[in-house]
């Protein structure tokens, strides 16, 4: 048995956990906020509550307010330069996962010279050392869905080349994070549910993955159970307080399972799709592909003890067979309300599924390393083309 065991982020977790910020050792004077070009941060006051709070702290800001749903090269590069011209010190992401996602590609590019992709490895990324530490991030998250809080991955995309790829190491693990599930009240149902299954989803892949160990899967059942009680009345009821604090939980232990375990070939799957279509939220991406790839898994006989064990935490108590998750599953996603997502109405063409199957090994490749059987390109077509509607 041998593991490595590392996540330095200090967490703040609850209801009110937002107004506790000013109270904290800032990790500098000056920092950049960034959030995404939506509306949301200032139309629910979490950007002027966060302003308030680095005023009281005695911390100066710069706002940084061009973030997609899908962050992209060319913003962390506008963003970088924004944040040294201004002299800033550290960098606040708040908001979803893409803003914090942006953040820590940001905080590298504030640090260092030349271009973000010369430090991303897959694709035509050089893979180059990052020669200067990053500024320190700060994570304010409103939403439970990428685990980014409590994780060092970024995911970018880099426009030119249709490449959506996963990046980060020890030094971009936030240094601090508040996951304050009132934040998250304002979050519509069906992102809702898209959210709350990607956390799902980084925690069954986690699972399944050949680097899962003892510390990993204590957080992934437990993040797996959390989402089985409560994801569906969250999405039913925003309002409902229980339910908000038990998928935040869920989504923060599934950013601890990704640093200490991983992710595997699905979110390769997902994220070349969002790579060419990059109005599709990811965790739908996930939802759609999501029972052919646990079926594949669970004909392939290589990891039934594990997916009995992860029906069981989604709550099919009686589970006894590999084939009882992709049922559990499946009944979560029609009590979530996602069970009939199309990949055509995101402008997904059957005769391209080849490309995506192409993208997801050519940009990250090395998710597929992590598969515990081997899943071929054949097998991804297969899985691409039986989810395709």
């Amino acid at each position: 048995m041998q593991f490595q065991y590392y996540i330095p982020t200090r967490i703040l977790f609850g209801k009110g956990q937002l107004n506790r910020l000013h109270e904290q050792d800032m990790p500098g004077k000056k920092a950049l906020i960034v959030i995404s070009c939506g509306t949301s941060m200032k139309k629910h006051g979490y950007l002027k509550r966060v302003e308030q709070q680095l005023d009281q702290a005695g911390v100066e800001h710069v706002l940084f307010d061009k973030i997609l749903p899908n962050p992209i090269k060319d913003h962390v590069m506008e963003g970088a330069k924004l944040a040294k011209d201004n002299g800033c010190d550290f960098v606040v992401g708040l908001g979803g996962g893409s803003s914090i996602d942006a953040a820590k590609a940001i905080a590298i590019m504030a640090a260092n010279e030349g271009d973000y992709w010369d430090y991303v490895t897959g694709g035509t990324g050089k893979g180059l050392p990052i020669p200067n530490d990053p500024l320190p991030v700060v994570a304010i998250t409103t939403t439970a869905g990428t685990g980014t809080e409590a994780d060092p991955w970024t995911v970018t995309t880099k426009t030119e080349t249709n490449e959506k790829i996963g990046s980060g190491y020890d030094k971009t693990f936030p240094v601090l994070s508040i996951v304050d599930p009132e934040l998250m009240m304002s979050v519509p149902p069906r992102l809702t549910a898209y959210q709350g299954f990607d956390a799902l989803f980084h925690s069954t892949e986690g699972y399944i993955n050949k680097d899962a160990n003892p510390i990993s899967d204590i957080y992934a059942l437990k993040a797996i159970e959390l989402i089985g009680k409560s994801l569906a009345a969250a999405v039913d009821n925003g309002s409902d307080e229980q339910a908000r604090a038990d998928v935040a939980l869920a989504n923060s232990l599934a950013g601890m399972v990704e640093s200490i375990s991983g992710c595997t070939s699905e979110h390769s799957y997902a994220h070349a799709l969002g790579a060419f279509h990059p109005d599709l939220p990811h965790g739908a991406a996930l939802i759609m592909i999501s029972k052919q790839y646990y079926l594949h898994f669970a004909k392939s006989g290589a990891c039934d003890d594990r997916l009995v064990d992860m029906a069981r935490a989604l709550g099919k108590k009686d589970a006894t067979c590999a084939m009882d998750f992709v049922e559990a599953l499946e009944q979560l996603q029609k009590a979530c309300h996602v069970d009939e997502l199309k990949m055509s109405e995101f402008g997904i063409q059957k005769e391209n599924l080849n490309q995506y199957v192409t993208n997801a090994r050519e940009t990250m490749g090395g998710l597929f390393v992590q598969d515990r059987i081997d899943v071929t390109d054949a097998d991804g077509l297969a899985i691409l083309e039986g989810s395709y509607r």
